[in-house]
Order: C-alpha cells, then sequence, then structure tokens
C-alpha cells in the first residue's frame, strides 16, 4: 500500500505560492508573513511589492534605482509618509501627472505657479486653526501640490464674455483656511478656488450642515429675494474633492476644455453638436456663468462658443460670405422664441477654403434648460444671387444641480421658483452678439441680452 504523503506549505513550491501571494493587497501579504517561516519569507519576494508599488504610489523603476532600496522598503517608507492616503494617492496623484504633462505643452507658465507639497505637520496645523478636519482626499492632492501662486490665469479654468471676465486659482491651504467661512448660510465652508476678477470662489463644505452634504463643492449664491442676507442659494460642482477635481483634469488633458493664448476655458463640448452643410461646418461648445446666475429669483447665464469652418479642399469658386442669422429657442416650459438678425456679432465674415471663423455669445432663461438651434444665411462670392443656409445644430443649455438655502425667509417679498419657471416672456434685446477677441468681447449695447 502506498504511503500517503502530508501536503504542507513547505512541500509546495514557490511559484504557484507566489501566484497566489500576487493577488493579495499588502494588508494580507503583512498578516501571511505572520503564519509561518514559509510564508514570510515569500511574501517578502521582491517582485510582489514592486506591483504594490506601481499600484499604490505610481513608483516605477527609476524611483527605485534612485532610491537604491527594495521595492518592500521603498513601499514602507512611503507609507510611513503617506499611508493614510493610501486610497486616494495613486488616484490624484495620476491626475496631477496627467494635467502637468498636458499643460507642459500647452500652456508651461501655468506649472510655474503650482506650489510644492504641504507638510504633514502643516496640514495639521491648519486644522486646529480652523478648528474642522480636512477630508483625507483634500488633503493627499495638498501634499502633493499645495495649490498655486495667485497668478492670473488660473490653474482652474477661464472665462471672458464683454466686460466679464473669470480665472480661477487653485488656493494654497494657507490662504485657502485664511477665508474659512463660519458666517451663517456658509458655515464650515472652505475657498478652494478664488477669482481676482469678480471675487468668486468654490467652497468645499467640512461639514454636513445648514443642508449641506461633508465634503460637497459649490459655488454660492445669495439669495436675492430673501430678507435674510444669510440666505445663500448653492450651484453644486462636485460631491468630493476627488471626483471634483479628477473631473475637472479629464476635461483638460481630454481636449474637452480648449486652450486659448494659455488659458484653459471652461466651454462644454458635445460631441453631437456638429453639423456639416455642403462644405461648412458648425460646431457648438457652451458654458454656464454662476457667478451671473442666480436660483432666487431663476436667471440662468450661459454663453455660448461658436466655430464656422470651410473644408480645406472646398473649391475656391465656392467662398461665400455670412448674410443673417436665425435662431429657434425653446425652453423647459416648450415656449419658442425665434430671433432673426443681420451678421453675428456685428460682422459678415467671409468663408474660403480652410478658412475658420469662432465667436463666443451670451443667452439667459428662467427655466433650468432651455436649447438653441437655427441656421446662418450665406451667398457665394462669385454670385451674390446664390443664397443657401448652413445648419446651427441644436445644443442643450442645463442649470447644474442647485440647492435652495435652508434659512431663507417666507415673508411676503418671497417668490417661489416655480412661479418664475412659468415665464413665457419672449422679450428679446435687439443686440448683436460680442466677438471674441483673444479675453474679451465687444459689447456695443452695454447690455446683457436674455438672447442674442
Amino acid at each position: 500500500m502506498a504511503t500517503s504523503m502530508v501536503l504542507s506549505l513547505d512541500n509546495l513550491p514557490s511559484d504557484p505560492l507566489l501566484l497566489i501571494l500576487s493577488f493579495l493587497d499588502f494588508r494580507d501579504l503583512i498578516s501571511c508573513s505572520f503564519v509561518s517561516r514559509r510564508l514570510s519569507e515569500l511574501t517578502g519576494h521582491n517582485p510582489l511589492w514592486k506591483g504594490l508599488c506601481l499600484k499604490h504610489w505610481l513608483l516605477t523603476e527609476s524611483d527605485k534605482t534612485d532610491k537604491s532600496q527594495s521595492w518592500k522598503d521603498l513601499f514602507r517608507d512611503y507609507y510611513a509618509d503617506l499611508g493614510r492616503y493610501i486610497d486616494h494617492y495613486s488616484t490624484l496623484k495620476r491626475a496631477w501627472d496627467d494635467l502637468k504633462a498636458y499643460l507642459n505643452q500647452k500652456c508651461p507658465r501655468m506649472i510655474a505657479s503650482l506650489k510644492e507639497g504641504a507638510k504633514e505637520e502643516e496640514l495639521d496645523t491648519i486644522e486646529a486653526q480652523i478648528g474642522c478636519k480636512l477630508p483625507d482626499d483634500y488633503r493627499c492632492s495638498y501634499r502633493i501640490h499645495n495649490g498655486q501662486k495667485l497668478v492670473v490665469p488660473g490653474l482652474m479654468g477661464s472665462m471672458a464674455l464683454s466686460n466679464h471676465y473669470r480665472s480661477e486659482d487653485l488656493l494654497d491651504v494657507e490662504t485657502a483656511a485664511g477665508g474659512f467661512q463660519q458666517r451663517k448660510g456658509i458655515r464650515q465652508c472652505l475657498p478652494l478656488t478664488f477669482c481676482f476678477h469678480t471675487g468668486l470662489s468654490q467652497y468645499m463644505a467640512l461639514e454636513a450642515t445648514e443642508g449641506r452634504s461633508r465634503s460637497e463643492i459649490f459655488y454660492h449664491c445669495p439669495d436675492q429675494m430673501a430678507q435674510d442676507p444669510s440666505a445663500i442659494d448653492m450651484f453644486i460642482t462636485g460631491s468630493s474633492f476627488t471626483e471634483w477635481f479628477t473631473s475637472y483634469v479629464h476635461n483638460v488633458v481630454s481636449g474637452e476644455y480648449p486652450i486659448i493664448r494659455d488659458q484653459i476655458f471652461r466651454y462644454v463640448h458635445d460631441k453631437q453638436c456638429v453639423a456639416t452643410t455642403g462644405d461648412i461646418t458648425v460646431s457648438v461648445s457652451t458654458s454656464f456663468l454662476p457667478e451671473l446666475s442666480s436660483v432666487h429669483p431663476p436667471h440662468f447665464f450661459f454663453t455660448y462658443r461658436i466655430r464656422i469652418e470651410m473644408a480645406k479642399d472646398a473649391p475656391p469658386e465656392n467662398a461665400c460670405q455670412l448674410d443673417s442669422r436665425y435662431w429657434k429657442i425653446t425652453n423647459a416650459n416648450g415656449n419658442v422664441e425665434e430671433v432673426r438678425g443681420p451678421g453675428v456679432v456685428g460682422e459678415f465674415p467671409v468663408m474660403t477654403p480652410g478658412k475658420v471663423h469662432e465667436y463666443a455669445s451670451c443667452t439667459t432663461f428662467s427655466t433650468t434648460s432651455e436649447y438653441m438651434e437655427g441656421h446662418y444665411t450665406f451667398h457665394r462670392l462669385k454670385n451674390k444671387e446664390e443664397v443657401f443656409d448652413v445648419c446651427i445644430p441644436r445644443f442643450h443649455m442645463v442649470c447644474p444641480p442647485f440647492r435652495e438655502s435652508m434659512v431663507r425667509s417666507n415673508s411676503a417679498g418671497d417668490v417661489s421658483v416655480s412661479t418664475f419657471n412659468d415665464d413665457n416672456s419672449s422679450d428679446t434685446d435687439d443686440y448683436d452678439d460680442g466677438e471674441l477677441r483673444g479675453l474679451n468681447m465687444a459689447d456695443p449695447g452695454g447690455r446683457c441680452p436674455r438672447h442674442i
């Protein structure tokens, strides 16, 4: 009778055991190291820790060479310094790396404005100063870069319209702490960004108070119809620092936000908002301006940027000139408004093969969404009698999520938002679009139109 063999870890070959161990996280590897001498030896296998260093700390062979350490020792050193952020570090570090690589090619002067990471003790001191805990993902990002120097343009995007200009800096933690809010209506809120020109900031709620969720990020919006000055509504821009920052970085590095004269412009382009008529293509991108909007009264301000391009291979005899524009505007209630006018932004661009004409304009509305569509009318240069229309694709403008103030007064002077959402007014200023020239647009009427 064959002698039965008792299996033990000592009898098993190393390769299958190492394969099994490669599926474990660092916590499990450490636990396994206490089981037996054999597992203690196997869990110290360098390739296991190489994978963990890459996964959690984004470390490469060159990092290992510079440090002259084993992968396990390298992991241990990083964990000793950044261990509390292990669930956030790789996501935020990758976002920062991607952003810097992109900006280094497109607008390198922004890279120079970034500050070195804050030290752990500095973040602890800030928490003691404001009397609130900072979210771990916020702390983690500020260990990588402590915001930026207060310069223009700001890292968190720009927008230009008529005489209005916004460019948001990512605040360093010391400056942010100086703007920490304790006033009613915006208590326990820390500014993340700041614009020199408008005073606009995006805030992060450090506590779940006054109807906000912890870590929620928003633009504050005073309730203009409440008697209580602490009645502040909010346009929500993120549910957490990680979601807010990584989604912004994605829009930048994917080219969603265009770079114009070394600045990031926060226009959103829907890939379906493109229409081609013959040799001419029209595309549209839009942007919501919270600093010119309000919830009470409902007044939502958008700017849109239109690109008109004639194909490079178009025959020269197809050269043409824009004569007029037509808009059909539909709000959330289904009410339709039509606008006709000569040219665009007071100009009548001539389109030749390969020519691109871009301009920006704006619209306001009192419902939470609206869409626009229409056409331009052109004539051929060689034959003014040959007139044709070029389609402008339908583009939607939707107000971001907002939350109404919990301290809003119920006085007789207050009017509910539903009253304004039934507004059927089709009044339109007779106003030509402002032309985007670098950062500003001329506003010949000196007025802010409802639709242009």
